[in-house]
């Protein structure tokens, strides 16, 4: 018997974990169109809220060290690859420095989408998706808005769209024609999830019964040591591969998820195998894709942010700004792109969180503007509707 599970079903039908399994999606698609010229767009949705205060250090400003005392503190000795004078690159990620050091690496510090303080992975996942604005319910959000830049490219081929995995990503969901294919791939939980399950394990011995049952049914075993249990990096190889392959061909816009990100517990560890996947997948894009490096994009976003102060557990929690990676021959990178607005106890957000600057759609409309000859008002108009796009950052070469 062949048992298919959607993230809120095996929410409902398995058991209670919570956030965890909207961090740690079961499974990984990936989606792929078809679009006219040669630049090249890759989306990475990062599944966890990703703490981009921890990726991209702001060790410049006076605040930092008393907002994370513990979660600093074991990188004490190297607090990071210094990026400028106010900003360094977490050191699990040195293997992006030469990309850095080329300008094929940019970041932006204090953003995020419009969804505010429920902090939910689903609904802010889905918002990022389906780019919507405002409280919209996510329920209401049929298409995406990869699927809507779709719309606006009339002479794409028969080949327009197709997604692989288990579940379908909403942000390539809607209109324009899709095809998608179903792989055989297990149940694969992060670290931050079996440490949830385990101590529901210890306080509920029937409920333990029932999770082992739902686990058993994906064939995922629920012991192992936690840093050799998902061999993700591997996959995140895998997935950035075949993404190259295909955009090699007819192939211009790819979207694909890296999970992980949801660090409630001892962050300094348990941020390590995101990090890996997220550094290896810009890498094998870039050494796949080869002489059309130089004509690709890849924006890398998160659903939200993470706290300001770590809690009693070496963690944070869910927040609201957030940082967001560009990468590719394409973009205008070496810098940081957008301003900072401290971290001040009046400058955060809700007195919590890092206060957002721009709104993350702006980027991604002026990105696929510039790359693929868009009118801005087309944008503004279909790919995300109501949309103040602002000022260019000048994203692109």
């Amino acid at each position: 018997m062949q048992h298919r599970l959607h993230r809120r079903a095996f929410l409902s039908r398995s058991f209670a974990l919570g956030c965890s399994v909207a961090a740690s999606p079961l499974v990984t698609p990936i989606a792929l169109a078809a679009a006219p010229g040669e630049n090249r767009l890759v989306v990475i949705i990062l599944r966890g809220a990703m703490d981009g205060l921890d990726v991209l250090r702001p060790v410049g400003d006076p605040h930092l060290a008393a907002l994370r005392p513990a979660v600093f503190g074991e990188s004490a000795d190297a607090p990071g690859l210094a990026l400028d004078d106010f900003f360094m690159l977490h050191p699990a990620l040195d293997g992006l420095m030469p990309l850095w050091h080329a300008g094929e690496l940019a970041f932006v510090p204090a953003t995020s989408t419009p969804y505010r303080d429920r902090r939910s992975h689903f609904d802010g996942q889905d918002h990022l998706e389906a780019g919507t604005a405002g409280q919209l319910p996510p329920a209401l959000a049929r298409d995406g808005w990869l699927n809507r830049l779709l719309t606006l490219f009339p002479a794409a081929n028969a080949r327009t769209a197709f997604a692989v995995g288990r579940q379908r990503m909403l942000i390539l969901e809607g209109a324009a024609p899709m095809t998608q294919w179903e792989p055989g791939t297990d149940l694969d939980l992060s670290p931050q999830s079996r440490l949830l399950l385990a101590h529901l394990f210890d306080a509920d011995p029937l409920f333990a019964k029932a999770g082992r049952t739902a686990l058993e049914m994906t064939g995922t075993p629920l012991a192992g040591d936690m840093d050799s249990m998902n061999p993700q990096a591997r996959d995140a190889d895998a997935l950035a591969a075949y993404v190259a392959q295909q955009m090699l061909g007819e192939t211009r816009i790819a979207s694909f998820s890296l999970s992980g990100w949801d660090t409630h517990h001892a962050q300094p560890r348990a941020i390590l195998p995101a990090l890996a996947r997220l550094q290896s997948a810009i890498l094998t894009l870039r050494a796949g894709l080869g002489p059309v490096w130089g004509q690709t994009t890849v924006l890398a976003m998160t659903e939200f942010g993470r706290t300001m102060r770590e809690n009693g557990s070496r963690g944070t929690d869910h927040g609201t700004g957030g940082a967001m990676v560009l990468a590719g021959g394409a973009m205008r990178g070496g810098r940081m792109i957008g301003g900072w607005p401290g971290l001040a106890e009046a400058d955060l957000y809700a007195g919590r969180d890092l206060m957002p600057l721009r709104d993350i759609r702006a980027y991604c409309a002026w990105a696929m503007r510039d790359l693929f000859g868009l009118r801005a008002s087309d944008v503004a108009g279909t790919v995300f509707p109501g949309l103040d796009m602002g000022q260019s950052p000048a994203l692109l070469l």
